[in-house]
């Protein structure tokens, strides 16, 4: 027979284990520059780029995030770290020919990145239009901007008549030293 404090010594690590799974899935995106810089090399620590999510599927917060790096030592200067719940699920260097040319390849300014990524969801929820509508996704992007890094979060919605189909609504962008909303560029009209 067990000892009765086995059991409870078992259900706690258990517990413990899935709060600490949770955690790492609400991980918000800056917290994933800082899991990122240890599966890159010491030239491309915090030399961020660029972040940007995957669509977000049965919730408002993306499960899937991409931390792309400006890494010296990579033939198109940019490593990649994907993450799937929080954990990282590949290290790659991605094909960025346009970013030199664009200006894409620089380092966004670590002083600016004052707005993370669940600040920017709960400022582009409040704009005015988004009420009465059905929210179901979102897919985010933090990159250069015009003058300081900008979040934009593209929105979808449920169709009014067809609860089970989403309707591209459009983007917020909201600056990320700031948090104002730099530009609101929806659509509701498009769950019709």
């Amino acid at each position: 027979m067990k000892h009765p404090l086995c059991s409870c010594v078992a259900v706690l690590a258990l517990a413990s284990g899935l709060l600490g799974q949770i955690a790492v899935a609400d991980s918000t995106a800056f917290d994933l520059i800082k899991e990122g810089d240890q599966y890159v090399g010491t030239e491309a620590r915090d030399k961020v780029v660029q972040i940007r999510s995957e669509k977000s599927i049965g919730t408002l917060i993306p499960n899937i995030w991409y931390v792309v790096y400006y890494d010296t030592t990579a033939t198109l200067k940019a490593t990649e770290v994907k993450f799937g719940g929080g954990k990282m699920m590949e290290v790659k260097h991605p094909w960025r020919l346009l970013e030199p040319v664009t200006g894409g390849d620089q380092t966004l300014d670590r002083k600016k990145l004052k707005i993370d990524s669940d600040r920017a969801l709960a400022i582009a929820l409040k704009d005015p239009l988004l009420p009465g509508l059905n929210l179901k996704a979102t897919q985010f992007r933090l990159d250069h901007g015009d003058h300081s890094p900008v979040w934009r979060i593209r929105l979808w919605a449920a169709k009014l008549g067809e609860p089970n189909k989403m309707a591209d609504i459009g983007e917020v962008i909201i600056s990320s030293d700031t948090g104002e909303v730099v530009r609101s560029d929806l659509h509701p009209k498009s769950v019709d």
